[in-house]
Parts: structure tokens; C-alpha cells; sequence
């Protein structure tokens, strides 16, 4: 081998594993549901096996955390005016969780971690503060009404997927934004 080549790890290349599983769990929890998309379930439509998911997360709730950060990506904070952005933002979160399974993802996680300190502490610091981190500096706004805000809108938002199993319509996001940034001008 040349200098120039670069010496691949020992063991079978890991390339694609995190897309393959993050597919596979989003297209488990959509035909299935969250709760019964088990690890099990998920390493079979991925088709590896389980321990290599438990290597990589030791929970469902820590995997789910994962896919939601991939699915979700950064913020866009885009938008001329303070209220551009604020509706980009809620525009671009409802379009993320009207997306197949990761609503159902993100419902499910939300409502296992109510009971479980330790997965609430996993989507708190790993899922929602950078998020409110991101907000807070590009609105300028004190932690509690970025909180505030969240709250209002992922909240609304999954309780409309939660209580009729579809993401909300435009012109109900529409509405959403409307309720909404009058309360942060």
C-alpha cells in the first residue's frame, strides 16, 4: 500500500449503517407505530443486525433522538424581518413532522420520555437545546420565550398528528403563524 492510500479500519466498512438504520426506523415507526417498532423490528428492515444498533445507541429513545436530529437538520433561519424568520421556522417544523414517520417519531419519543428522566435529558440536551440555542441567538430572545415558543409550536403541531394521525394542512399552519407572532413583536 502507497503512502497515499489511506488504510481502511479493520472489520466490514461502516459506510451508509446510520442512513440505513435512520431509513429503516422511519419507515418502521410509519407502518407500525412507535411503540411497536422495536429495535428488533427496525434492525430486520434495516437488514443488520441488532447488536449493531445497540453499539451504536444502548436505547430506542437515544436511536430516535438521533433520527430526529438527521431528519430534522439544522434550523433554517432565513427571512428578512424577525417575522420572516419566526414563519420560515414554524413553516419548516411543521413540514418536518408532517414527514412519513418522523411526526410518529417524534410523538412517540415525546411521550416515552414524560415517564423516563434519563430520555428526557437525552432529547432535552441533545435535540432541543440546540434548537433553542440557535433560536435564542438569532431572535434574541431570553431562554424561557424561545421555550415559550417551542412549546406552543412543535406542541400544536403534535397534537394535530397525535389526534388525527396527519400533519397539519397549510392553511392551519397558516393560522398557526398568525396566532403566533403577535405574541413575539
Amino acid at each position: 500500500m502507497s503512502s497515499t492510500t489511506p488504510a481502511r479500519p479493520p472489520g466490514r466498512p461502516r459506510s451508509g449503517v446510520n442512513d440505513a438504520v435512520f431509513a429503516a426506523t422511519l419507515s418502521t415507526v410509519q407502518e407500525l407505530g412507535y411503540a411497536r417498532a422495536t429495535v428488533e423490528r427496525i434492525a430486520a428492515a434495516a437488514g443488520i443486525a441488532k447488536t449493531t444498533i445497540y453499539r451504536r445507541w444502548p436505547t430506542k429513545g437515544a436511536l430516535i433522538v438521533d433520527v430526529l436530529l438527521d431528519a430534522f437538520g439544522p434550523v433554517p433561519l432565513e427571512g428578512g424581518s424577525r417575522a420572516e424568520m419566526m414563519s420560515s421556522i414554524i413553516r419548516w417544523s411543521a413540514a418536518k413532522i408532517g414527514e412519513p414517520g418522523v411526526g410518529d417519531a417524534f410523538a412517540g419519543v415525546f411521550s416515552d420520555a414524560v415517564s423516563d428522566p434519563e430520555l428526557r435529558e437525552i432529547l432535552s440536551s441533545r435535540f432541543q437545546d440546540p434548537y433553542r440555542i440557535a433560536l435564542q441567538e438569532a431572535l434574541d430572545e431570553p431562554e424561557q420565550r424561545v421555550l415559550f415558543f417551542i412549546d406552543v409550536v412543535v406542541g400544536t403541531l403534535l397534537h394535530r398528528m397525535g389526534m388525527t394521525g396527519e400533519p397539519m394542512v397549510d392553511e392551519d399552519v397558516d393560522a398557526l403563524v398568525e396566532l403566533v407572532l403577535p405574541s413575539f413583536r
